[in-house]
């Protein structure tokens, strides 16, 4: 069994619903074909590193997938390059490590975990009021 990850872009200029459809249709397309999805990510509006067709953003979806063979890459690959609806798509086979990683990911295992600590002494402002109110976030790794 094979291990692969597809991430691809939808023009976020589309309706909610049409973007969700979009997704769907690729999320149906890897089912059809007998392969066993197991995650899939909604990451979200997130802004692009450079524009692509005179965008800025993107809504990104990541779909890990199990499959017998390579063969139905190319497919799907096809179908994602038609779709005017995709901005950009990568596909990857993940390797023992790469499925490690995910799955830790996914467990919580990997990431900043966030602590709220409250401030010993009065915090000031940038016009120098006191700010009772204000509490600091610590990151942990």
């Amino acid at each position: 069994m094979r291990q692969y990850e597809v991430t691809f872009i939808v023009d976020p200029v589309l309706s909610g619903d049409e973007i969700k459809e979009t997704a769907q249709t690729y999320v149906d397309l890897i089912t059809n074909e007998k392969n066993k999805i197991v995650h899939l990510d909604e990451m979200g509006l997130r802004q692009l590193a450079y524009p692509i067709n005179k965008r800025s953003s993107g809504v990104y979806y990541c779909v890990e997938f199990v499959n017998e063979s390579g063969d139905f890459i190319p497919k799907l690959e096809l179908a994602l390059k038609r779709d005017e609806r995709i901005m950009r798509f990568l596909t990857v086979k993940l390797d023992k490590y790469g499925v490690k990683y995910n799955e830790d990911k996914r467990n919580g295992l990997i990431g900043k975990k966030r602590t709220i600590v409250e401030p010993t002494a009065p915090v000031r402002n940038a016009a120098g009021y006191k700010d009772e109110e204000v509490v600091a976030i610590k990151e942990e790794e």
